[in-house]
């Protein structure tokens, strides 16, 4: 498997020598659950900033999307770990279009679908599947800071595990019910069966096979979005990384 990012120029947000010494040692990991809103937080961060996005989620999905289509056996790690090297997926890393791609074909609506969240977690729960992915999301991160640019990364271990040294790492949570509700109203036009109690039983399912992925940074500021908006999100984070700009600075 190989996997390649797109690059994207900076926008505006942080402008001149001041933004290319911030982007160049700024990870900003936004972890948390499914329905947490850390997708949507995560790509409006980094476009405010001029930074890269990365989805590490999708490179999971986009796995498990290829295995179920080559009707390889997930719960048989052994097949799992024979076909590793085969698919090539593409990740971009410009938040207005990120991109996800396997062997060429966009694949950013099918990974999104009930069946693949629910298999998901078998996937990424073998290990030889996260240390393969863990290596090429280190990459990109290290791609986008050496070009410059930094990169705004979420998932459910960037902050603990892919890139500990973030300087900036935030938690998001949401109730239950809350993660639900955003999910079920995401997948409504295209799943009418995705209704809010269908979602909170396979979240709460999906919660439990990830439990050891979910650990929450020492240091990582946690913020329950349950009542908030995007933009409050946002806000919250921005002055995080403005606030370490300014120290970074200085």
């Amino acid at each position: 498997m190989v996997t390649e990012s797109s690059a994207r120029p900076a926008q505006a947000g942080v402008t001149g020598a001041a933004a290319a010494g911030f982007r160049s040692g700024l990870v900003i990991a936004v972890d948390g659950p499914a329905g947490s809103g850390k997708s949507t937080a995560a790509r409006e961060v980094a476009a405010v900033l001029g930074l890269r996005y990365l989805d590490t989620g999708s490179m999971y999905r986009a796995l498990t999307w290829w295995l179920r289509r080559q009707n390889v056996n997930l719960a048989d790690s052994a097949a799992v770990i024979a076909r590793l090297d085969e698919p090539l997926i593409t990740v971009g890393t410009d938040p207005a279009e990120p991109q996800i791609l396997v062997d060429g074909q966009d694949v950013a609506r099918p990974i999104r679908t009930r069946e693949v969240s629910n298999a998901v977690s078998t996937v990424a729960a073998i290990p030889q599947v996260r240390r393969l992915l863990i290596g090429m999301q280190r990459e990109i991160i290290n791609e986008a800071l050496a070009a410059g640019a930094g990169i705004v990364a979420e998932g459910r271990d960037i902050g603990t595990v892919v890139a500990p040294a973030a300087p900036v790492k935030v938690y998001l949570t949401a109730s239950e019910h809350a993660r639900a509700r955003r999910r079920s109203t995401d997948l409504a036009a295209a799943d009418p069966a995705a209704t809010v109690s269908a979602i909170q039983r396979e979240q709460a399912r999906r919660d439990h096979n990830d439990a050891g992925q979910m650990a929450i940074a020492a240091d990582a500021v946690q913020i329950d979005t349950t009542a908030l908006g995007p933009d409050d999100v946002v806000g919250q984070i921005v002055a995080m990384a403005r606030q370490w700009m300014a120290a970074f600075r200085g």
